[in-house]
């Protein structure tokens, strides 16, 4: 299997680092073919320009390359912390440029400005990993849980990826070297079972 592992944390060497390494060496350890993008390492230019909106319009190269290998996964995996309740500035702007019209869904031919999607992308399933400095208990009674919405419902149901698992990992702050050890089997664990080996 093909598998696009998106990672988007700022800080080298970070627990969002050593998540998405560990996933992506259980999923090459089970056989798969993984394209793995550090977008910060990358410098992944967020910005949408107007230039790029139209379903046909030409990509530059670097787009484009995101775009094939998104289209053509097998399995998708997303890494980030939990900032205000949603996904890093740069992890949204990959989202505007890549999952676009064309190549993770396109408007039902019956469609006539209701929005009504089909979704396009041939990903059998969706793995999510967050981080979050706020405990759970606190997390869900103040905020709920927006992440969840996000990625399982506006992205991944949209763009019709029918099997969706997500974990959020945390209070990273003030974590132990034995805590983070155990998630990491956790991340190797859910990697494998979601992605076994063909």
């Amino acid at each position: 299997m093909k598998i696009s592992v998106i990672l988007a944390h700022p800080r080298p060497g970070s627990f969002n680092h050593a998540i998405a390494d560990a996933a992506a060496a259980a999923l090459r350890s089970a056989g798969h073919r993984v394209a793995f993008h550090d977008l910060y390492q990358e410098r992944f230019d967020p910005v949408l320009p107007f230039s790029e909106i139209a379903r046909d319009a030409p990509l530059p190269p670097h787009i484009a390359l995101h775009c094939h290998e998104i289209a053509r996964a097998d399995g998708i995996v997303i890494v980030h912390p939990d900032w205000w309740g949603m996904p890093p500035a740069i992890l949204k702007g990959w989202i505007d440029r890549v999952l676009r019209p064309g190549v993770a869904y396109r408007f039902a031919e019956t469609d006539s400005g209701e929005g009504i999607p089909e979704g396009l992308l041939m990903a059998k399933a969706a793995l999510v990993f967050n981080t979050s400095n706020t405990p759970a208990a606190r997390e869900q009674e103040a905020f709920g849980d927006p992440l969840e919405r996000l990625w399982k419902d506006c992205i991944f149901s949209f763009c019709s990826v029918p099997v969706f698992r997500r974990r959020m990992f945390g209070v990273i702050v003030t974590s132990t070297e034995e805590q983070r050890r155990a998630w990491l089997d956790e991340v190797r664990e859910m990697s494998r079972e979601l992605f076994p080996r063909t």
